[in-house]
């Protein structure tokens, strides 16, 4: 037997920002809500527990320090990677230097709250 990744738990400042911001990357939308104000997001009709991950968005005051050990890598379904990029840097993301040399086929970006994810170049079929 084997594991399967379920959800990815991300800690942050303003769940309601962040929810947004990835609903709008990944096409998800909201599907609760837990009274400490964590926010699940995932695919329309398929939720906790279907082919691609749900990410919960939780509440911490903890102050966040250098890189993270985990990142999200993205890659576009349905247009190029340049009209991509045009679309998340729209949405609220931003470039990040992480010691590119420029050569890359990939951006790496930031979300709202700092985030670091990598925009790919392949484009993936939509589930």
């Amino acid at each position: 037997m084997a594991c399967r990744i379920s959800e990815l738990v991300i800690d942050c400042a303003d769940p309601e920002r962040l929810a947004a911001f990835w609903s709008e990357v990944l096409g998800y939308v909201e599907l609760g809500r837990e009274d400490d104000g964590s926010i699940e997001i995932g695919p329309s009709g398929a939720g906790f527990g279907g082919p691609q991950p749900t990410l919960v968005f939780g509440p911490s005051g903890d102050p966040w320090a250098g890189k993270l050990r985990l990142h999200i890598d993205v890659n576009p379904t349905d247009r190029d990677q340049d009209a991509e990029l045009e679309r998340l840097l729209a949405l609220g993301a931003r470039p990040v230097d992480v010691g590119q040399t420029g050569t890359e086929n990939w951006h790496v970006l930031a979300d709202p709250e700092g985030n670091e994810f990598c925009l790919l170049h392949t484009r993936l079929q939509p589930l």
